[in-house]
């Protein structure tokens, strides 16, 4: 079947589409049903089933003959580390740190807290949790102390999981004197912590509460799988909310490993023993679902990669790990490519390794823009993907299938809407629009399995963000439009889209433009208040290394570009050339920070920024182009 036949079977029989891909995973007891909608709209899936997603991850492929397999492929540039894990090693490990944890208590239903760098610990812990029934929260390492604190209040874990340190290109982050901090600011105290000691960075135990790793393990039997309900919460995952206070998004257990081994071979087009590589943390969502989970339950080799697109050593990082790993497909954010392009533009880089192994290169976590994409195609030679979906979703909602069809890949597009996702564009009353409007992107629900069923401890909450605006749909919080062809366009965040004038209109289009100029290797564009026209946008850009000339001829050929391309009703009349935008460690531009900044509104410090410093340069950027009120 093609992607038109596959997407329809699922729209007249979701439940049949459901259970048929329910399948895929060995279930101790096969639900009954898929979908649950007696609380409607809080949908739940293969409720009544029992499974446990390590066993699914683990000992079946084991028990297949299959332990011999390459489960993790651990590539740590910075510590020049590299090491094969088979799936039997890792099960072993696994069993042996849930055994431990099974000892000093933790059982179904508790929550542990775990704050690790990109190490196999990382995902050995992450498995040890899910095999007893335990919910993890994996909270990226080195995030500050209060940050901290605040998610060991709402989750409540008996246990935190840390590592003694993190490495960055040049420097050790020291993870103890953090989860010491959030610890103490903590009203919830932990019952023990477990320390993986790193040897770049050892640290004192506190007696009575912290455990070595390896100690911890020593004379413990190994622990058994503990079969948990299909609605049984796998993790918690906090994002940041528009409030300032993090969102525990909830991932039940049934629906996560249905819906994530679907997508290996449809999205990823991926078979068991390939290696897959996604280039995230597992602090992030990508994480959770493509560089643990996803890949080992669907049997391939995953990669747990501790290092940066460039700088660790080169822009010649992401090639040689495709070339040295036999990597078939890649998945990572486009600021990692914009990043690469920029310190290499002509791709030299890329020609000295064989990429040959490569099938297909996969973007998502921001909007990619036209120019980054058609950039990474033209160097890598393989169809480049850009698919959309959400820390809430856990797994795509649009994109291209390329596991059941080869299909049109439209510049600026998402792609397709998976099966699952029923999408409208609407405007401000919730009405459906007409292919080519912008208006804000919805799903109708249910949501497909393995998607958010609510958030943690906080109902309200999730009600009043996701499900209070539109009656019957899912606000994404996305801005776009679909075409005739039934492509989605995302093009900014709905806060993203400005009103100039009584027109409105897409920042993401502006980027666009603007990420067309030779010179101009990343950029953003923002709204700021205007007294005369509502709003005004700016741009900010960074240039290509290597570019010396005057700013102004540069900032001035980009005010030119948008008003010749988008037209003299954008008002787009301001532009500032700065070294960097600021950004969440995951790559996404702080743009709502930087109009609050524009605007001189007080703003709560994300508490995913990469570098807080990067916020005074924009002020500053703003004051250079007569911005006042910054």
């Amino acid at each position: 079947m093609g992607y038109k036949e596959v997407y329809d079977s699922w729209k007249q029989d979701p439940e049949g589409f459901w259970m048929q891909a329910a399948e895929g995973i060995d279930w101790e007891e096969k639900p009954s049903k898929a979908l649950f909608d007696e609380n409607a709209p809080l949908y739940e899936w293969f409720c009544d089933g029992k499974v446990n997603t390590c066993f699914n991850a683990l000992d079946r492929h084991v028990a297949a003959g299959n332990g011999d397999r390459t489960a993790i492929i651990y590539d740590s540039p910075i510590t020049d580390t590299k090491e094969e894990i088979s799936y039997a090693q890792l099960l072993d490990r696994v069993a042996s740190l849930a055994g431990a944890l099974q000892k000093q208590g933790v059982e179904k239903g508790d929550r542990v807290i775990i704050y690790m760098p990109m190490v196999p610990q990382a995902l050995e812990a992450m498995l040890a949790c899910a095999r007893l029934g335990a919910i993890h929260s994996v909270v990226f390492g080195g995030f500050a102390a209060n940050e901290l604190a605040v998610r060991i209040d709402d989750a409540k874990p008996k246990a935190i999981i840390a590592a003694s340190c993190g490495l960055e290109p040049g420097r050790v982050v020291q993870y103890k004197p953090l989860y010491d901090g959030a610890i103490e600011l903590a009203k919830h105290k932990p019952d023990f912590c477990v320390i993986y000691q790193r040897e770049q960075n050892p640290v004192e135990l506190t007696e009575g509460r912290d455990h070595d790793w390896y100690g911890f393990q020593e004379g413990v039997e190994p622990a058994d799988c503990v079969p948990v309900e299909g609605n049984h919460p796998a993790y918690i995952l906090y994002t940041s909310g528009t409030t300032g206070a993090p969102k525990g998004v909830v991932r039940p257990t049934g629906g996560h490993l249905v819906a994530l081994n679907w997508t290996m071979k449809n999205v990823y087009n991926v078979d068991p023993g390939d290696v897959f590589w996604a280039a995230s943390d597992v602090g992030w969502v990508v994480g959770h679902s493509y560089i643990c989970y996803a890949p080992l339950v669907h049997g391939n080799t995953t990669i747990v990669f501790e290092g940066k697109p460039v700088g660790t050593p080169d822009a010649g990082t992401f090639w040689r790990v495709i070339s040295e790993h036999n990597v078939r497909s890649f998945f990572t954010a486009p600021t990692a490519f914009r990043a690469i392009k920029r310190d290499d533009p002509k791709g030299e880089f890329v020609k000295q390794y064989d990429l040959s192994c490569l099938r297909a290169l996969y973007l998502a976590g921001e909007r990619a823009d036209p120019d980054t994409l058609n950039w990474a195609a033209d160097q890598l030679g393989v169809p480049v993907v850009d698919h959309w979906w959400q820390t809430e979703t856990g797994w795509p909602i649009t994109g291209i299938p390329v596991g059941i069809e080869k299909m049109e890949i439209k510049i600026g597009s998402s792609g397709v809407p998976f099966p699952g996702y029923d999408i409208d564009i609407l405007d401000e009353t919730g009405q459906p629009q007409a292919p080519g409007t912008l208006g804000a992107v919805a799903i109708k629900l249910p949501l497909p399995p393995g998607t958010l069923p609510t958030l943690w401890n906080a109902e309200d909450r999730f009600r009043k963000s996701y499900l209070n605006t539109y009656k019957g749909y899912y606000e994404t919080g996305d801005a776009g439009m679909i075409d005739e062809d039934g492509y989605l366009y995302i093009m900014a965040r709905t806060d993203d889209v400005i009103n100039v004038a009584g027109h409105r209109l897409s920042t993401g289009g502006m980027e666009e433009v603007l990420a067309s100029h030779p010179d101009v290797a990343e950029c953003a564009v923002i709204g700021v208040t205007d007294q005369l026209k509502g709003q005004l946008p700016v741009g900010f850009v960074c240039l290509t290394k290597g570019v010396n000339r005057p700013h102004e001829e540069i900032t001035a050929e980009c005010v030119k570009l948008v008003r010749d391309q988008i037209g003299p009703v954008a008002a787009f009349k301001l532009c500032v050339v700065v070294d960097r935008l600021p950004k969440t460690r995951s790559g996404k531009i702080l743009r709502a920070t930087m109009v609050k900044i524009a605007d001189g509104q007080e703003f709560k410090l994300p508490a995913t920024i990469d570098d807080p410093a990067i916020l005074d340069e924009i002020k500053d950027a703003l004051g250079t182009i007569g911005y006042a009120r910054a």
